[in-house]
């Protein structure tokens, strides 16, 4: 017989099973507002979701979601009346039921000055993050944080690294300037996402609470020719540079410069702001990641060009293709973004690299020649495609847009910048722990830091750039203590028959509906009712069951009554002898010596167990109780 290899639970190990919760970059307790939804308390739901983020709302419509992916529900093992395994279940679907809960009571639905309001008045039963706004106002409050006393900051970009930066610097005393080379605020928020995935009175909504903490925003000011970088350095006392990664990467095809071959940001920026784009009816799209489909699918709907015409209308004429070097299971576009793009008409093309676009006599693009992709990547993932050059075809267009990465822009740095190491050509050099760089006083903050990456991994960098800019201007650290505590819950009982419910379809609009009216959101949302019969299906997995050695009897009925068969009888002699295992049965039974197969243990597997109850209900000693663990969270300054 193999033995077990098992793992004992450590200091952390019952925080560290609120899987969505760690996968989160800032930690968001996506638990606790689904479980408040569940139970109707919808505005305790927001101010939970609210807390550590500020863009919830944003995240809720547009979010990469990598809290999902990470949902144990999604491990839980399916099985048919007789008992056979089906598949696993889904994940709980947390970004629409953050979009729910700031629907309800973030500031789509009330002022901005009522929105702060509540958020500071709020004090939440489970604090399980550690950058929890509440708790950041607690905490200068009453005493244990100094706060700043009024330094400028200047912030070179309003997307959301630069303006959550900004959030959080304002919440500790600072005075940040926000300076935007576009128009509008938000960033690729407001120039790159389609108005049809985030509607732009949303982005209004939620920069305007930002605003309201006091945070200043000045719009269509080009740092480099409006002012220089230098005397941003010289006026303010630190500057974080957050520009973001906006400009298309070439991939220097033959054939690629010259007219209408272009970079999907900027076809995306172009159509965001009203601005006219020479483009054709024959397109081919190049990517197979989000932008690429945002690009794909709003030339599908809306790009206002000399023929005031909607592509996606010209059904007799107009054709998008996209072609990605990935097949369909390795695309890293969202999987709802390439089934939308299907029923929205998009021709897609999988498993094809570009080798040259095609012109002809009077330099007009004619075409995309490919040729086949057999894998992208090598066995330790690393990019190396290989193609099979005897397999090509020409996809005929007359405009091309490129969307195969990104890169950032930081000309201005030539007034002022000369100390900024460079990581390599664009990409400033910045120590991981403060994203401070090898200049003083400045610091990067978003895709300068790590790279183009999903919003909320913005929100979290642009949050630890302010840390770092406060104890640079400070010289305090800000360090979280956080008391944990395990509540016993009496009766404890879910939802009847939450452990059947299948993951619930976010509703959208008819596809024909979306491309007669471009800008309209392809998500309606969920409703109350089915908001709550989602959230239900939520394992809670902030509960756990805990078992008292000395009082079971090991009767076994814990395991017998076990629908997922998550609890195990085993002898101590079946497992496999770690140092760990040794040194936690010699806690539990004495140094002496003694026979392990006299000794039993429960095992239980996490990533089976759904929280019913069950086990504690059956067992007849009260061996086992339900009990939450609970965090208490305050910021202090040292």
């Amino acid at each position: 017989m193999i033995p077990l290899q098992v793992q004992i639970p450590g200091a952390r190990y019952h925080q560290e099973l609120i899987a969505c919760q760690v996968a989160c970059p800032v930690h968001t307790d996506a638990r606790g507002y689904i479980r408040a939804i569940a139970e109707g308390r919808f505005e305790e739901a927001y101010l939970i979701a609210r807390g550590p983020n500020p863009f919830a709302s944003m995240c809720g419509r547009i979010c990469g979601a990598p809290c999902e992916a990470a949902c144990r529900r999604g491990k839980v093992p399916r099985v048919d009346d007789d008992g056979h395994f089906v598949a696993n279940d889904r994940p709980v679907s947390i970004r629409a039921l953050k979009r729910f809960a700031c629907s309800q009571a973030g500031p789509e639905a009330k002022p901005a000055a009522e929105v702060l309001d509540s958020i500071r008045a709020f004090v939440p039963p489970i604090a399980a993050n550690i950058e929890e706004m509440a708790a950041l106002l607690r905490s200068c409050v009453d005493g244990r944080l100094a706060k700043a006393s009024g330094q400028r900051v200047a912030i070179i970009g309003a997307g959301p690294a630069g303006l959550s930066a900004a959030h959080d610097l304002a919440l500790l005393g600072c005075k940040p300037v926000v300076f935007e080379r576009e128009p509008v605020a938000a960033g690729m928020l407001a120039v790159g996402v389609p108005a049809y995935r985030l509607p732009r009175e949303l982005i209004a909504q939620e920069i305007a609470v930002i605003e309201a903490l006091g945070v200043e925003i000045r719009c269509g000011v080009t740092i480099g020719q409006d002012v220089t970088f230098a005397e941003l350095r010289r006026d303010f006392e630190a500057v974080l540079i957050a520009v973001g990664a906006k400009s298309s990467r070439g991939l220097g095809l033959p054939g690629e410069s010259g007219a209408r071959v272009y970079g999907g940001v900027d076809l995306l920026r172009a159509v965001s702001l009203g601005e006219p784009f020479d483009i054709g009816r024959e397109l081919v799209v190049i990517g197979g990641g989000n932008v690429a489909y945002d690009v794909a699918r709003t030339v599908m709907r809306q790009v206002a060009y000399d023929t005031a015409r909607t592509a996606a209308r010209l059904h007799d004429t107009a054709r998008v293709h996209l072609v990605s070097l990935e097949g369909l299971e390795d695309m890293p576009a969202d999987t709802v973004e390439i089934m939308e793009g299907d029923e929205e008409g998009l021709e897609r093309h999988n498993g094809w690299g570009p080798l040259e676009i095609e012109r002809d006599q009077n330099g007009a693009v004619t075409g995309v020649k490919f040729r086949k992709c057999l894998s992208v990547f090598d066995e330790q993932r690393r990019f190396a495609p290989r193609y099979d050059d005897r397999q090509t075809k020409t996809i005929a267009c007359d405009t091309v847009l490129l969307s195969v990465g990104q890169a950032p822009q930081l000309s201005f740095l030539e007034d002022g910048g000369s100390d900024i190491e460079m990581m390599r050509p664009g990409w400033p050099k910045a120590a991981p722990e403060t994203l401070a760089t090898t200049a003083d006083g400045v610091f990067v903050a978003g895709d300068l830091a790590h790279g183009t990456r999903l919003l909320i991994d913005a929100v979290a960098s642009g949050k630890k750039a302010a840390r770092s800019i406060y104890q640079y201007l400070t010289g305090h650290e800000l360090t979280a203590d956080s008391v944990s505590a395990h509540n016993i819950l009496e009766n404890y009982r879910r939802e009847r028959g939450y452990e059947t419910l299948r993951r619930t379809a976010v509703p959208v609009i008819h596809p024909e509906e979306r491309l007669l009216h471009p800008d309209v959101v392809v998500e309606t949302g969920y409703t109350q009712a089915e908001a709550m019969r989602e959230a239900a299906r939520c394992l809670d997995c902030g509960v756990t069951p805990v078992f008292d050695g000395a009082r079971c009897v090991l009767c076994g009925g814990c395991a017998d009554v076990c629908p997922t068969q998550c609890l195990k009888l085993v002898s101590l002699a079946d497992i496999a002898p770690t140092e760990e295992i040794r040194a936690a049965t010699a806690n539990a039974l004495g140094e002496e010596a003694f026979d392990l197969t006299q000794h039993s243990a429960i095992l239980k597997d996490e990533d089976r167990c759904i929280r019913c109850a069950q086990c504690a209900m059956r067992c007849p000693a009260e061996a086992i109780t339900m009990e939450r663990v609970s965090y208490s969270t305050f910021w202090r300054s040292v």
